[in-house]
């Protein structure tokens, strides 16, 4: 990357894409995106709330880092870099609005459910990843792989597995 198309988390689309800057962690950017999300959603779960009336919030904050994502990422002639992890964030956040029960264990499970689908990219999510080029393919990707996630806990909360 080019000096002059080097990201500064002076800029706050920057700022948003990499989550407060969390997304440039030196190592395995994705998971410490993931990581950092945890706490708020699970202070987001202690309000009681139901799940469902969080999906307009997502909703928009999807909407609105796919529009972010590209426009960024045509600034700076960039395709999906690593230190963007909004879509991580918006991921899991999705994958824990299909929680069944508010404990560490089930934030954890939720959490290694989510980075494996993310890793892995079954499809339709790697047609997002690799073929569509505009930034809802940086973040829809991982939304996809949240909805993954979600139903496999699902799944295995319902067989009594957990």
């Amino acid at each position: 990357m080019s000096e002059q198309n080097k990201p500064s988390l002076k800029n706050i689309d920057i700022i948003f894409l990499s989550v407060f800057g969390s997304g440039f962690f030196p190592w395995a950017p994705g998971t410490f995106g993931t990581l950092v999300t945890m706490p708020f959603l699970y202070g987001l779960g202690t309000l009681g709330a139901p799940f469902f009336m969080y999906i307009p919030f997502l909703a928009i904050a999807t909407t609105g880092a796919c529009f972010v994502a590209d426009y960024t990422q045509r600034n700076l002639k960039l395709h999906d870099p690593s230190w963007i992890v909004i879509d991580e964030s918006l991921g899991v956040a999705t994958t824990w609005l299909f929680l069944q029960e508010h404990s560490i264990l089930h934030y954890t499970i939720i959490f290694v459910l989510f980075r494996f689908f993310d890793i892995v990219k079954f499809w339709p999510a790697s047609y997002f990843d690799k073929e569509v080029n505009h930034g809802c393919g940086t973040i829809l990707d991982d939304i996809i792989s949240g909805i993954f996630a979600g139903m496999v806990y699902l799944a295995i909360n319902a067989l009594g597995i957990i």
